[in-house]
């Protein structure tokens, strides 16, 4: 199961590519793992470590995509969808709909690193969880 697994790093990853000019988050998968008892659907886990000052481009997620992320340490600023930017401190988390529009995702700190655990309940085809809007 790693080559969706490494398919979804590789979208976050390649998501963060244009923001050469800007430090830029570390994606590292954790797990990949189908849900017995809810055929189709698998659960796939990412540690996401922002330096300070780092942000994510502007994403959408897999439309089978429900999501829970829970901010590890630091501050993180995020938007989904129509929703204000709002800043989750360590110990806090928030859900996002399938298919949601991830406009702000960053660290909230200009000087200290913050990490973000982020729980996928995807559809087991789904290999890109995370498409960057284009430009």
């Amino acid at each position: 199961m790693i080559k969706p697994f490494a398919a979804a790093a590789l979208a976050l990853s390649v998501a963060t590519a244009a923001l050469a000019a800007s430090p830029r988050e570390t994606v590292t998968p954790q797990a990949s793992q189908p849900i017995p008892n809810i055929p189709g659907k698998r659960l796939v886990s990412v540690i996401v470590d922002y330096p300070p000052g780092a942000a994510s481009q502007p994403h959408h997620h897999a439309a089978s995509a429900f999501i829970y992320a829970y901010v590890l340490s630091g501050e993180i600023r995020s938007a989904v969808d129509a929703e204000p930017a709002r800043v989750y401190h360590a110990g806090e988390g928030w859900f996002e709909q399938p298919g949601a529009h991830h406009r702000v995702s960053e660290n909230a700190s200009a000087s200290r690193p913050a990490r973000l655990l982020a729980v996928f309940v995807v559809d087991a085809k789904d290999e890109m969880l995370t498409t960057p809007d284009p430009h």
